[in-house]
């Protein structure tokens, strides 16, 4: 079959979770010998690495543009190079075309957390994701929540999702950085770590992370280091962290080198996820893989990914948060179990069982009626 891939939209470095998905699929698909591919790519991407690439000349950055990149130019340049499908991988999907169309939905994000879209993307994406729902042949969610989230309120029938889960996200790539160094750097003298890596976004539920570090009395508080890429909602978070008294307990960072977040993993006591809404929650298997303890919000996707391998909390309630992390740290049986338990969990996701539930949607869009 030969397969059109979709990736017009994306801005290299500017996607996150968006990015290492595209990337790690492709790679993987390219792998195959029961698929064809040509890439349709952007002027912000170039050739795509062993892909034969075929460029749709927009600017992903400009919105505008964007949109019409992937609604006008690409059925056309999918027309001229004879695919039979087009894969869009990132929730929005041209809506013409002699082609069967699968979408991959991460999530509802614009719909569930309405805060994490904001302006003209939220309004876009209000437009652009039932449209590409009602329209595809098929539609792929990376778990049973997004699923349930895409049946009920985009009124997709529930035989036209396919659940692939994703696999693990950023793997080692480089050696991580000395413990005594990033200790130094960051001030942490012997203190026991926790670490939260995430976007400051609203639905990250920092805010709540913080009340319940505050919650945990001040002799025995870890310090809580959160690096992610920076957003205007910093500024709250930083505010809300002097407010609590927390300046000495809290290192908020922006994007750290793979050597620096390889040594933060290999330094933490814990690792905290308390989102309220994730498609998938990628960061709890990046945590597990590296072997270190997990706590993390019990909605969504996350108990689905996080099986019996981390301590689950309402992140709603602050005090549940900070009795996870006491947990954790105070008691040793359990996090070395959780360890153990979380590197076996991991292991169970990989993008190879993701390329090959993917070409399954495929066959199963090339079949329809």
């Amino acid at each position: 079959m030969h397969v059109g891939l979709n990736l017009v939209w994306l801005t290299p470095g500017g996607h996150g979770g968006l990015e290492v998905y595209a990337r790690e699929l492709v790679a993987r698909l390219a792998e195959r010998d029961d698929v064809r591919l040509t890439a349709f790519v952007n002027n912000a991407l170039g050739p795509w690495p062993g892909v034969p690439s075929e460029l749709v000349p927009v600017t992903p950055a400009r919105r505008v543009e964007w949109v019409r990149g992937e609604q006008l130019l690409l059925p056309r340049a999918a027309a001229r190079a004879g695919c039979e499908l087009v894969h869009s991988l990132a929730s929005t999907a041209p809506l013409r075309g002699r082609f069967r169309r699968v979408t991959t939905i991460h999530d509802l994000n614009y719909l569930k957390v309405p805060e994490s879209h904001f302006g003209v993307r939220g309004l876009a994406m209000r437009a652009l994701v039932p449209s590409a729902a009602w329209r595809s042949h098929r539609i792929v969610a990376d778990s049973a929540s997004t699923r349930d989230d895409v049946v009920r309120h985009l009124r997709v029938p529930t035989g036209r999702v396919d659940v692939v889960p994703l696999g693990v996200g950023f793997t080692r790539t480089a050696e991580p950085r000395p413990a005594g160094e990033l200790r130094a750097q960051l001030r942490l003298g012997d203190r026991r770590v926790v670490l939260s890596v995430s976007a400051k976004r609203p639905h990250k539920n920092l805010m709540r992370l913080l009340g319940a570090l505050a919650r945990i009395p001040a002799d025995r508080r870890p310090a809580l280091v959160i690096p992610g890429y920076p957003t205007p909602y910093e500024a709250q978070l930083r505010d809300r962290a002097a407010a609590l008294g927390l300046d000495d307990d809290m290192r908020m960072l922006d994007y750290v080198s793979p050597a620096d977040l390889e040594g933060l993993y290999a330094l933490a006591d814990a690792f905290v996820f308390p989102s309220l809404y994730e498609g998938f929650g990628m960061p709890v298997l990046e945590a597990m893989t590296r072997g270190v303890p997990v706590a993390c919000s019990d909605r969504s996707s996350l108990p689905e990914v996080a099986g019996d391998a981390a301590l689950l909390f309402d992140p709603e309630r602050e005090e549940e948060i900070a009795a996870a992390i006491e947990r954790l740290l105070a008691d040793g049986a359990q996090a070395a179990g959780l360890r153990e338990a979380g590197r076996a969990q991991a292991a169970r996701f990989t993008w190879e069982r993701t390329a090959q539930l993917t070409v399954a949607a495929y066959a199963r869009a090339l079949s329809a009626a």
